[in-house]
């Protein structure tokens, strides 16, 4: 019989005793749950199969690890013949940061936990997906020697970044620590957990200072760790390369030289260079592709938020449709993390570019597009040494063939492996178009399996992006040009001679950012009423860290060996945010998870380097805030954004009561705090009204009123007097009371309120405006986000 696992989470407020029987209410959103577990039972399997569940119930209240293990094995023996079986059956006991448990369980099991009142959520535990130098100079924060910018000045020796992904490479000069560098804090609990190739006296130092591993869950779900043919570490070593290079992105240390064989040369570091690292393994390598189960996700939680990270950065995620916050052990751990103070980041995912996939979208931790740096790679194709185009790629050695059409290999000239018409393009470059379903990865696989040489792949020009050669060297350029070669091959007697030279790595001279077309996209699918994505940042063509033992491209024929590789997706921008985190952290130690939200987006830009409208890859249009968020994050202007929209544990309480949470539940979820009301009787109104940095009303059908809160950080010493100013959404009309905010040392913190009124009829069409405050210095943007829904109702 096939085993599976399960996770727990408690928050009991007492083991001898039992819970008051609960409302009519709790009820009916514990039947919610139950049929939630149901209906995923239904799809998944039967009842005599195990699987891995996470059933979760909230805070920890005993903050005693033993107790709380003994807990779990009480409850799990509800279900099991005997305490002994119980046991057997858990791998995780989540007794830290908040109670919970793993363990296998058949689907009757996991049905009778979910009917018990004293569960929040049961749920499976699911698989989810990694999304996968310059960067830093683009995004302003230099290393000018000659000048003082925030990496000279900040004092981020105290702050801790956790990485969740797939390890670190530990002899990486990224983490490596630099002369100067302190002892480590001492309210640091975490430890360098030792295992394959892996000894922490070794491994470990004053840089990366934390290293732990959980594969129980990937085991249930996968069988043992297969190292034959596929190459892993049983340990927080780091084989696939991911990890080494998100870390290094957000938190490496300064090193000079790094290239990729020569391109995109110049000095590597993270965005808090200065910053402690401390890596949690929970994405392990199956085929080359990164799978992170939710039992060990949830695992990595429980001990970095006891280790005493600040930031934790986490690239991975699962496509549309999302389960209910609580449901997901990424949002169950964010949330756990956003009441202890800690920031967490996430990646939007790579399905772009259509509408509503973006994934991580809970409104307590930041969700990260991808967009373009001013950085390319041209790469010259030379017909019979007389004809010269230029395509982008990541190429380090000429290349020297004879070009070829695709209809010759392929029917219909479809480059897929099912058209392949089994004729070997041995020595050939061919030429591929794009055709709808058709990506150069699929041209990649069908040009190397016929043995060509090379693949030149002609594109829309919104979408061409130069990468590694993955399987074959491929070469992109845009639709026009590769008209251009077609019709040159076309008018050739023979098939011409094609040189390729090497790519050069060229700044400042192409139009950036651009969101990239594969980002995933807003509106939220599970609360549209919460802007997501937040925020873009750098993530196409990162050059960052890698393991020297693991070929560039993963693939067994590659053979070469790389301290430095480029990566591409939504995993790369999130790193860039978190150092931004971090270096908020150590310049504003006070500051809540919501601040620091809130100045990365305030200050957001909206117009590329050529002062026109961000691009949104996949079209010829301008980026919405669904592609975007607030915008590129501008880590200068966030470090002194002026105004800040706070918000607290208690805060998210409206949200919570609107998602159908009762006042019990609430309770098990949110740390006991003076003055705190988790009545949701004495809430009222939209997720609108949570005090979010920006705006979003996915239901407009009259007019309504919005109330914002906003804290002056800037020249607390004097009076301050912003002016408010909005730009109206197509068919909107916007009103800001007051339109003056006077701020005095003595007065910080100042409401105010926007109503929103339709001026047309409409359904289905969203339109976009913005709310900017400023004080001649600053400029406090919050995008506005209307959908005005009125057509059956609608009167002048």
């Amino acid at each position: 019989m096939m085993k599976g696992t399960c996770i727990a989470l408690y928050g009991i407020h007492g083991i001898w005793w039992s819970f008051m029987k609960e409302t009519m209410a709790t009820y009916h959103l514990q039947s919610f749950w139950v049929l939630f577990l149901a209906v995923s039972l239904y799809f998944a399997h039967t009842t005599s199969t195990s699987h891995v569940y996470i059933v979760y119930l909230g805070i920890n209240q005993f903050h005693d690890p033993v107790l709380t293990s003994k807990l779990h094995i009480q409850v799990l023996s509800d279900v099991f013949a005997s305490e002994e079986d119980a046991k057997r059956s858990i791998l995780y006991s989540y007794s830290n940061s908040f109670s919970g448990f793993s363990a296998k369980l058949n689907s009757s099991q996991a049905t009778i936990l979910a009917r018990m009142d004293k569960v929040v959520s049961v749920f499976r535990s699911k698989t989810l997906k990694l999304h996968t130098t310059r960067s830093w100079d683009f995004l302003g924060l230099t290393l000018d020697e000659t000048r003082v910018t925030p990496i000279e000045f900040t004092n981020s020796q105290d702050v801790v970044v956790g990485i969740f992904d797939t390890g670190v490479w530990p002899e990486s000069g990224s983490f490596q620590e630099k002369a100067g560098m302190r002892p480590i804090p001492s309210s640091w609990k975490g430890v360098c957990v030792e295992g394959e190739k892996f000894e922490p006296a070794k491994a470990c130092n004053r840089k990366l200072i934390g290293a732990r591993y959980y594969l129980k869950g990937f085991e249930q779900e996968y069988g043992p760790l297969n190292m034959s043919g596929n190459p892993e570490y049983r340990s927080a070593r780091d084989f696939l390369g991911h990890g080494t290079h998100t870390a290094s992105t957000a938190a490496g240390s300064i090193v000079k030289n790094a290239s990729f064989f020569g391109i995109g040369q110049g000095t590597a570091r993270g965005g808090a260079p200065w910053a402690r690292v401390a890596v949690y393994k929970i994405c392990w390598g199956i085929n080359g592709v990164g799978s992170c189960t939710e039992a060990d996700i949830l695992a990595a939680f429980d001990d970095a938020l006891h280790d005493g990270v600040h930031v934790i950065s986490a690239s991975f995620g699962a496509t549309p449709p999302l389960s209910p916050f609580f449901a997901s052990s990424a949002d169950i751990g964010s949330f756990h993390a956003m009441q202890l103070g800690i920031t967490v980041v996430f990646s939007a995912g790579n399905d772009g570019p259509e509408p509503s996939l973006v994934q991580n979208v809970a409104p307590w931790s930041l969700c990260v597009a991808a967009s373009t740096i001013d950085r390319s790679f041209p790469t010259e194709i030379v017909l019979d040494s007389n004809f010269t185009i230029m395509g982008q790629s990541i190429i380090s050695k000429e290349i020297k063939g004879r070009l070829a059409n695709a209809i010759t290999y392929f029917v219909d000239g479809v480059c897929s492996l099912g058209n392949w018409n089994r004729k070997l393009a041995t020595g050939r470059v061919v030429l591929c178009f794009y055709t709808p379903g058709l990506v150069y990865e699929i041209a990649q696989v069908a040009v190397k399996t016929a043995k060509g040489l090379g693949l030149i792949f002609a594109e829309p020009f919104t979408k061409p992006i130069a990468d590694v050669d993955d399987d074959i060297p491929t070469l992109h350029v845009d639709i026009n040009q590769g008209t251009i070669i077609g019709n040159y091959l076309a008018g050739s007697l023979k098939l011409p001679v094609v040189q390729i030279s090497p790519s050069k790595t060229i700044i400042g001279k192409s139009p950036a950012p651009t969101v990239v077309y594969f980002s995933s996209r807003g509106p939220s699918s599970i609360s549209p009423d919460i802007l997501k994505p937040d925020i873009t940042a750098p993530g196409i063509n990162i050059l960052a860290a890698w393991p020297p033992q693991t070929p560039p491209t993963l693939q067994p024929s590659d053979d070469r060996l790389v301290r430095w590789n480029f990566q591409s997706g939504t995993s790369m921008s999130c790193p860039h945010v978190s150092g931004v985190g971090a270096l908020l952290k150590s310049v504003h130690p006070g500051w809540s998870p919501a601040a620091t939200r809130s100045a990365i987006m305030t200050t957001a830009y909206t117009r590329d380097a050529s002062h026109d409208s961000i691009l949104a890859g996949g079209s010829m249009a301008g980026s919405t805030p669904f592609d975007m968020g607030a915008g590129h994050i501008n880590p200068l202007k966030a470090m002194d954004p002026g105004l800040i929209y706070d918000m607290k544990t208690s805060d998210y309480i409206l949200f919570l009561c609107n998602m159908g949470y009762t006042q019990e539940r609430i309770e098990r979820i949110v740390l006991p705090s003076p003055g705190v009301d988790t009545n949701c009787k004495n809430m009222h109104g939209p997720n609108a009204n949570i005090n979010y940095p920006s705006i979003s009303v996915p239901n407009l059908r009259s007019p309504i009123t919005i109330k914002r809160t906003v804290r002056n950080v800037g020249c607390g010493k004097k009076t301050t007097v912003y002016f408010g100013v909005a730009k109206e959404p197509d068919g909107v009309e916007v009103v800001i009371w007051p339109r003056v905010l006077i701020f005095s040392p003595s007065k910080q913190e100042i409401s105010y309120y926007i109503t929103l009124k339709p001026l047309k009829k409409s359904e289905g069409r969203y339109d976009f405006g913005e709310i900017v405050w400023s004080d001649g210095f600053h400029h406090v943007r919050s995008p506005l986000v209307v959908l005005v829904n009125n057509s059956d109702d609608f009167t002048m």
